[in-house]
Parts: C-alpha cells; structure tokens; sequence
C-alpha cells in the first residue's frame, strides 16, 4: 500500500440518538450556553454597579443583576457537580 492508499478516518463518526458523540455534542453546547449567559450576566453586573456608584443609575438594576449572576452561576456549579457525579 502507497501512502495515498492507506485507510483515513473519515470525521468524528455519526452523530446518532445514543452514541458517545451525540452525549458529548449536548454537554459542549450546554456549556457554551451558561458560559455565554455568565458572561452576559457577568457583564451587565459591573455595568449596572459602575453606573449605580456614579450616581447615573439605579442600585435596583445593579441588585437584580447581582441576584441573577448568582443564580446563573449556581446553576452552573450544580450542573458540573452533577455531571461529575453520574460520570463515577
């Protein structure tokens, strides 16, 4: 067999109901998602908190950005304990 002729691998596989790189798939997306929604979160917090502190806005937005940084990050830290949990 030439080098041309050798057998490749042709992708990751198939992506079907059940198979290890469709759970894989769903777990990457999920955490794009809370990663992307802590950020956001993350974000809007300081600027609510920066403008709150230099008198141009209102301490209830800064609040409400806080307690919703909070959630966002707790549900985070439960959905890596979880799946820590059932990979044992």
């Amino acid at each position: 067999m030439t080098r041309s002729e050798t057998p490749r691998p042709q992708g990751p596989g198939t992506l079907e109901p059940g198979t290890r790189q469709r759970d894989q798939l769903s777990v990457r997306i999920a955490d794009t998602a809370w990663t992307a929604l802590i950020v956001v979160a993350g974000l809007w917090t300081i600027l609510t908190c920066v403008d709150a502190v230099r008198g141009t806005g209102s301490w209830a937005y800064c609040a409400v950005a806080l307690v919703l940084l909070a959630i966002g990050l707790s549900m985070r830290i439960l959905g890596i304990r979880r799946r820590a949990r059932t990979r044992l």
